[in-house]
């Protein structure tokens, strides 16, 4: 006989790391990242999953890899700014809220999803950590051009977002996470971000890039290793707009075999 993975009646168990800084810092960027890692959760359940929060411990039973093995999938949310030396680079004074263990617990939480074989999906830090897992680069801090990432100076963190469209390419697993199916998509994003992908690494493929070269998506074409640049959960959207993408992510990860 048969038993289910999953012991939850259908609803996927779906791994996000948690967010290791305090609301109180002082930049509130990093209040701002906190309340998106919320949203994302609110939204993985409301789109029919079982979000698990995972730290560094584990369960009592085996640790981070114990409890990979229990899930259907991993979503890598946003946050700070990755230590360039994990890209070869020295940290620049544009870096902000860099946490090595942070950095270890998402590495590690990717890796060993991505060894299982489990559907995963970044989200901001999470799109820029993949390129950087896989061996790509980032740009440190982007300058000024022709579409706005962030808002305006002096202003920082989530709010307001600049906004512009992104198409994003068809048959790609991102246009389907927004309905594509076989087709292209045009979706209008969130966009908050002070750093980008600089080099795509070898083993990832851009699915969408902005209008001044900005890799906005990226996926694996050999697995469910898909990420956004943007924020989807983003408040200012529609609901339904905001629910579509976690939506048909839950319902990648119930499928998988």
């Amino acid at each position: 006989m048969q038993t289910s993975r999953n012991p939850l009646r259908g609803r996927p168990r779906i791994g996000v790391p948690v967010r290791l800084s305090s609301s109180s810092d002082p930049d509130p960027r990093v209040a701002e990242a906190n309340a998106l890692f919320e949203y994302i959760v609110e939204l993985l359940r409301e789109g029919g999953g079982e979000p698990v929060l995972l730290d560094a411990s584990g369960p009592d039973d085996g640790g981070l890899a114990a409890a990979l093995a229990r899930l259907d999938g991993v979503v890598l949310p946003g946050g700070g700014d990755l230590d360039p030396a994990l890209y070869g680079e020295l940290r620049g004074d544009v870096c902000y809220d860099v946490s090595p263990a942070q950095d270890a617990l998402d590495l590690a939480v990717a890796r060993l999803a991505i060894d299982a074989g489990l559907p995963v999906f970044g989200i901001c830090r999470g799109h820029q950590l993949l390129n950087v897992l896989y061996g790509g680069t980032l740009i440190q801090d982007m300058a000024p051009g022709t579409v706005a990432h962030r808002e305006p100076a002096p202003v920082h963190g989530a709010g307001p977002w600049a906004w512009h469209e992104v198409a994003v390419r068809a048959g790609s697993r991102v246009a389907a996470l927004y309905g594509g199916g076989s087709g292209a998509v045009n979706v209008k994003i969130a966009s908050g971000h002070h750093q980008a992908v600089a080099r795509v690494a070898g083993g990832l493929r851009a699915t969408a890039v902005a209008e001044d070269g900005t890799v906005e998506a990226l996926e694996d074409p050999e697995r469910w290793v898909a990420s956004v640049q943007w924020h989807p959960e983003a408040l200012e959207l529609p609901a339904g707009e905001r629910l579509a993408p976690f939506r048909a992510f839950v319902e990648a990860c119930r499928a998988r075999p």
